[in-house]
C-alpha cells in the first residue's frame, strides 16, 4: 500500500452499488483523474447529478502512492512546441501551470493538509553522457518567450541546492511542488462526498456503452444511466477496446528512509525542491517534513495488458535495486534504516504526452497516458473532461491534447510485453553502461534506440 496511505489514514470501504441509477454524469475510476472531473462537473453546474464508480477505494490506486511530485508540463516544451506547433504549445503548458497552482489552492480553500510546496523542480545529469538533459526544452521556454520557466543550471547551482557527489548540470522548472499524494487523494473524496457525489466502491464496471441517446455503466450490482461519462481507468485503460492500442503498462517502484535531517542538512538540500536524474528510466526523489528521503524508480517491469498485480505492485528485485540507487546518490544515508518500500502501475503513452479525447459512438470521454507525470494534469484533465461531459465548448477542449492521436501504435499482447521487456532491458545495460563512463554495445543501444524508430517518444 505505501507509506503515503498509511500516513493519511485508514477509511472504510463505502458500499458497492445495488440499484438502478439516472445520473447526469457517470464517473468510471476513482483516482485524481475521475475525482478531479466529479468535482470540475460541479463546479461548472452545481445542481448535477454525479456518480462515481470505482473498483476499489478512491484514491488508493496511483493516486495514493506515487511520489508527490506536482509537476506542469514545462520541462516537455520542446517534444510539445515540436508536436503541435508554437501557439498550441504554450497554450497547454500555461494552462498545465496554472493546474499546479490551483491545485495548492484548492488545498488552501477546502482545508485539505496536503503537504503543497511550490519549491521548483531540478532536473539533472549524472554522467557525461546526460548533460545535455533539459537544454532543448531551455530554448523552447525561450522561444515560446517564457525563459523563466526552464533555467539553465551549472554544476556549481546544482550543489548548492543539493549536493550529491554525482549530480552535474541540470535545468531547474520553478512551478513544480510536492505533496502527500494520498492526503490529496482522500481529501478529494471526502469533499465530493460532503458535496453530494454518489460514489460506490468496490464497483468494478462490467459494461458501459450508447442508452437511448446517453450512456449506461453497469456493474454486477446495478447500472447507471447518465447523459454522459468520464472514463478514468488509469493503466487499465489498456483493457478498454478502442484505446488498448494507444498505452502500455509499466511500473515504478519507491523506497523511503527513516528521517534522516542531518543527512539533507549535509547536502544542502533543505528547499524542498524534487529531483530526478537525466535518464530514460529516470530515479525521482524528494523529502518530507520529517526529514525523510523517498526515492523512486521508473524502471520496473512492463505489465502484460492490463494486469496490473504481481509484480507491477510489489517487485522486490526492483526495490532493492532502487536502494542500492538511493546510497549512490545519497551515500550519507548508508546505515540508515529504510522503513517502506512499495509500487505501482504507470500508464504510459507512446507520445509522452496525456491523451484525452471523446468515443465516437457514444458520450464517453477519457483521458489516461500521464506516464508517471500525472499529479498535476490529471487536474488539467479533470477540468477539460468536465466541459466535455457537459458539452461544452472551451479553453480547454481547443487544448491540442484533446483528440490528438497516440503518437504510434502499441500491438496487441504478448508481442507488446515481450517487445517491451527486451527494449527495457536494453535501456538499463545502455544507462548503466553510460554511467560508468564506458560506451555501450551496439546490440542493446539498437534496441534500447527502437521505440524511437518506431514513432514511440520515451524521452520527456
Amino acid at each position: 500500500m505505501g507509506w503515503w496511505l498509511e500516513e493519511a489514514g485508514r477509511v472504510e470501504s463505502l458500499p458497492p452499488l445495488s440499484a438502478s441509477l439516472d445520473a447526469d454524469v457517470v464517473v468510471i475510476g476513482g483516482g485524481y483523474t475521475g475525482m478531479w472531473s466529479a468535482w470540475h462537473v460541479l463546479e461548472a453546474d452545481p445542481s448535477a447529478r454525479v456518480v462515481l464508480l470505482e473498483s476499489g477505494i478512491c484514491g488508493h490506486g496511483p493516486s495514493g502512492r506515487n511520489g508527490g511530485f506536482c509537476e506542469s508540463m514545462w520541462l516537455a516544451a520542446h517534444s510539445l512546441k515540436e508536436r503541435f506547433g508554437a501557439v498550441p504549445a504554450r497554450a497547454l503548458l500555461d494552462a498545465a501551470s496554472r493546474s499546479v497552482s490551483q491545485i495548492g489552492a484548492w488545498c488552501e480553500e477546502n482545508d485539505v493538509d496536503a503537504w503543497f510546496q511550490q519549491a521548483g523542480y531540478i532536473c539533472v545529469s549524472t554522467a557525461p553522457a546526460f548533460d545535455d538533459v533539459g537544454r532543448s526544452s531551455v530554448r523552447a521556454a525561450a522561444e515560446l518567450g517564457a525563459p523563466e520557466a526552464v533555467q539553465e543550471l551549472t554544476e556549481e547551482q546544482v550543489r548548492a541546492r543539493c549536493d550529491s557527489p554525482v549530480f552535474r548540470r541540470g535545468v531547474f522548472v520553478p512551478d513544480f511542488a510536492t505533496l502527500q499524494p494520498a492526503r490529496l487523494a482522500l481529501g478529494l473524496r471526502a469533499k465530493l462526498l460532503e458535496r453530494g457525489v454518489r460514489i460506490f466502491e468496490r464497483s468494478h464496471v462490467t459494461g458501459l456503452g450508447g442508452d437511448r441517446g446517453g450512456v449506461a455503466a453497469r456493474t454486477e450490482g446495478g447500472s447507471v444511466r447518465a447523459s454522459a461519462a468520464v472514463l478514468a481507468v488509469g493503466p487499465r485503460t489498456r483493457a478498454v477496446d478502442g484505446l488498448s492500442s494507444r498505452l502500455t503498462v509499466t511500473s515504478s517502484h519507491i523506497v523511503m528512509t527513516e528521517p534522516v535531517p542531518d543527512v539533507l542538512e549535509e547536502v544542502g538540500w533543505t528547499g524542498g525542491q524534487c529531483i530526478t536524474d537525466g535518464r530514460l528510466l529516470l530515479h525521482y526523489f524528494r523529502t518530507t517534513p520529517d526529514g525523510r528521503i523517498v526515492l523512486g524508480w521508473g524502471g520496473g517491469r512492463l505489465a502484460c495488458g492490463a494486469r496490473v498485480n504481481g509484480r507491477v505492485e510489489v517487485d522486490a528485485d526492483v526495490a532493492r535495486q532502487v536502494a542500492a540507487d538511493l546510497e549512490r546518490l545519497f551515500p550519507g544515508v548508508r546505515g540508515r534504516r529504510l522503513t517502506h518500500a512499495w509500487g505501482g502501475p504507470i500508464d504510459v503513452s507512446p507520445s509522452h504526452i496525456p491523451q484525452i479525447g471523446s468515443f465516437s459512438g457514444a458520450p464517453v470521454h477519457y483521458a489516461f497516458g500521464f506516464t508517471g507525470n500525472g499529479v498535476g494534469p490529471s487536474q488539467l484533465a479533470g477540468r477539460t473532461l468536465a466541459s466535455l461531459a457537459l458539452d461544452r465548448r472551451d479553453e480547454l477542449t481547443r487544448l491540442p491534447i484533446v483528440g490528438a492521436d497516440a503518437g504510434a501504435w502499441v500491438p496487441p499482447e504478448p508481442l507488446a510485453w515481450l517487445g517491451g521487456a527486451a527494449v527495457r532491458s536494453a535501456i538499463l545495460r545502455v544507462e548503466s553502461a553510460k554511467e560508468r563512463g564506458e560506451r555501450p554495445d551496439p546490440l542493446s543501444a539498437a534496441a534500447a534506440a527502437a521505440p524511437r524508430a518506431l514513432g514511440m517518444h520515451l524521452a520527456r
